[in-house]
This record gives C-alpha cells, structure tokens and sequence, in this order.
C-alpha cells in the first residue's frame, strides 16, 4: 500500500531575516487542518489505488506473525528510473513490503475495524542487500502490541538466506469517520476493498 504519514504538522522558522531573528515552530491551526486534509485524501487515494507490494500471504498467525513473499519483476515501472542500468526494489518500497504485512495482522486481529492502517514510525531501518528482478523477498513479521488505534511490530525481509531489510514499525489505525462521520461511505468502500484484497492475497 503507498502510505502519507506525517500526522502532526510542523512549519519552523530559523535564522535571521532583515536583522529579525526567528528561532520558534510558526503552526497557525489552519495550516495544520490543510496539512491533515491532505494526508486523508492522499492516503485514502493510495487506499483504493492497486498498489500492492506483496503478492501472497503465506502464513499467518492471528496477532502474532505473518510471513509474506513479494516477487520483483522487471515489468514493475518504477525500476526503470532505479536505476537503468541496475535496476533494484527502492528501499522504501522493501520497507513498504513489510508495512503491508504489519497491516493485515491488524486487519485480521481487528476483523477490519478500521479503513486506515498507516505507518506511524519506522526505526533501526537497516538496508542489507539489494533485491534485483527474478528475486522473492520473503518477509516476517511479528507482534509486539496491537492495540486499539496503535501497533508495534518487529520485522525482516530475505531473499533466500540473505537478508535484504529489517525494521521495527509503529502503525496506527483508524476510520475516516472518526473525525468527520460524512466519510462513513469511504470507510465502508475501502473496508470492502481491503477484504476482497485479503481473499486474493490468501488463496
């Protein structure tokens, strides 16, 4: 899933400007609404849009591990641009692979409760190797907490018996209609969405 997840917005102004010197955050609560509408619009966008960075749920363990395999084909478009002459899986789009798979075991734990499961924090991100065309990332994934709005996990990525990534993530989920009960529709579309993914994904 492609996933915006800056929550808090932050506007801060430094240095000096015709003798003034402004050293403190400047967030005006209309700056900080139009920020969070953008993150909402974006993210249930990347939501609907078929942006899959995992191709089958290989085993799953309610609340407690997943294990996830993502195949890199050279047909993807992004590898194009990353790069032509080496073409390789983006870090961030490894990292999103594990992301994707931190947020069925919430989904399946919370018998989809909520619309939106986005990445809160990513820690000791650790890129090991590089995962090239005709490779299958095999990803693992385990709980550490999964509780209502917020998450923690443990993760890794290999390819064979070489690690390629590994992380610690945070997640929180909600629904769009927790803040503006006109979005019940879209939450109820995406929901369904994220069910008919997950049957796929499960076969």
């Amino acid at each position: 899933m492609s996933i915006i997840n800056q929550n808090r917005a932050k506007l801060a102004h430094s240095g000096k400007s015709h003798g003034v010197s402004r050293k403190k955050p400047f967030i005006t609560p209309k700056f900080a609404q139009k920020r969070l509408e953008n993150e909402i619009n974006l993210t249930t966008m990347g939501q609907i849009m078929k942006f899959v960075l995992i191709d089958k749920i290989i085993s799953l363990e309610s609340g407690s591990k997943i294990e996830t395999v993502k195949s890199v084909s050279l047909a993807e478009e992004y590898l194009a641009d990353h790069f032509p002459a080496f073409p390789v899986l983006p870090g961030v789009l490894l990292l999103e692979g594990m992301i994707e798979s931190a947020s069925w075991l919430v989904r399946e734990k919370q018998n989809f409760a909520n619309s939106m499961v986005l990445l809160e924090q990513a820690k000791n991100v650790k890129y090991k190797s590089f995962a090239a065309p005709g490779m299958q990332i095999r990803y693992t994934v385990t709980v550490k907490t999964i509780d209502d709005n917020v998450s923690s996990f443990i993760g890794s990525g290999v390819c064979g018996d070489e690690p390629i990534v590994e992380a610690r993530l945070s997640l929180r989920h909600f629904n769009l209609s927790d803040t503006d009960p006109a979005m019940a529709a879209v939450d109820g579309h995406i929901v369904a969405s994220m069910k008919k993914r997950y049957e796929l994904l499960t076969l």
